[in-house]
């Protein structure tokens, strides 16, 4: 039996999860988002699915979901302050896998024409390179997902992995492929234990991401 919180049940990439995960009849699943009760009513009455209504800025929200758990997946990796509690919370209850899907870019390691498309579309990186840090730094066993551009495509779960340090030419993945991914690294949690690794899928290497 694996529990399990999903912090911002309500993303796109939780849409895809969240099924996935309930494929397991031994998981055990708390999904935590703003107003939960009333955004993922079609879980009400799952008995595998506890629902909580939260805010991750607010300490006592945190601690009420994360305590007891073996896994915290983040829906965005990109605030300080909620990366900050989120970690507090986590060493305070002693928990210590941690999976956050953030984006790419943080160490600069988008290669070529992609690249200064990329940058030019995110703008300033500091924030969210700061962020980063809080999770590379917290000691936790986490796995940092740094993934391309997202596009949803049904039966597309094709991904690579590009280790930190190697340069990420994959413009784009879909959000589907990420779901997969990260119910992959549930499902056996030493896999990319304390790694931030690059997400993208296959055969895509082009100047930017084919939906714009």
């Amino acid at each position: 039996m694996k529990k399990i919180v999903l912090l911002g049940a309500t993303s796109n990439i939780s849409k895809y999860l969240i099924p996935m995960l309930l494929e397991k009849s031994d998981n055990e699943i708390t999904l935590f988002a703003r107003r939960a009760n009333q955004r993922l009513t079609e879980y009400n009455e799952n008995s595998q699915i506890t629902l909580i209504d939260g805010d991750w800025n607010n300490i006592s929200d945190l601690r009420e979901a994360i305590k007891g758990q073996d896994i915290v997946y983040m829906a965005t990796g990109h605030f300080v302050e909620a990366n900050q509690n989120i970690v507090k919370v986590m060493k305070e209850e002693h928990v210590k896998r941690l999976i956050v899907a953030g984006g790419l870019g943080i160490y600069d390691e988008v290669a070529g024409k992609f690249g200064k498309w990329n940058a030019r579309m995110m703008g300033d990186y500091t924030n969210i390179k700061k962020a980063a840090a809080v999770i590379d730094n917290s000691g936790l066993d986490y796995t940092f997902l740094r993934m391309s551009w997202l596009y949803n495509q049904d039966g597309n779960y094709n991904y690579d992995i590009v280790p930190q340090g190697q340069p990420m030419k994959g413009t784009q993945v879909t959000r589907q492929a990420i779901a997969k991914l990260i119910s992959n690294i549930i499902a056996s949690p030493d896999l990319y234990k304390s790694q931030s690794i690059g997400v993208v899928e296959p055969n895509t290497e082009w100047d930017k991401p084919s939906f714009y």
